[in-house]
Formats: C-alpha cells, structure tokens, sequence
C-alpha cells in the first residue's frame, strides 16, 4: 500500500483549515485516512502549523511521500531537515 502524506481541507466555505493526514495514496482528498499529525491554518496571522514529529517522523522512515504542500510545511517546521539527517 502506497501511502502519502497530505492535506485534508476543513472548515467552512471561503475559511479553509486542513489537517495533515497520512492516507492511501488512493483514497480521495477529503476521504479516508489512516492517521491525523497535525494541521494547518493559513488564515491566522502568521499562519499556524503545527505537526507532531514523532508521527511524522515514523511516517517517512516507513516510505510515506509527501505532497509538494506538504513537504514545504515539514520544511518550514523542520522535520524535513531532521529526517535528512538522520537517514545519513
């Protein structure tokens, strides 16, 4: 089972908030999952991120991908980096 690491929207209309899910590389956006680690909120100033990097962590070591928005948000935090690094 390929797995990825992405985005599920939420909120109301014109008010996104999404949170970062790991989910089967084939279910659909705001379908199924099989872990929530964190969330995202663009809508406050500055934007929130906030992703539990243990779950993350174990998520990439177990050959989850992640989606380009997903990947610029475990950069931002620096879970990426850290990631990086421990493969060496």
């Amino acid at each position: 089972m390929a797995t990825k690491i992405r985005l599920r929207r939420m909120g109301a209309k014109k008010n996104p908030f999404y949170r970062l899910v790991v989910a089967d590389s084939k279910s659909p956006r705001d379908g199924r999952f099989i872990e929530e680690i964190g969330y995202y909120d663009p809508t406050k100033q500055p934007a929130v991120i906030n992703i539990d990097e243990e779950k993350a962590m174990k998520w990439l070591a177990s050959g989850a991908q992640p989606s380009d928005t997903a990947k610029s948000l475990l950069r931002k935090t620096g879970i990426l980096a850290k990631y990086q690094e421990s493969k060496k």
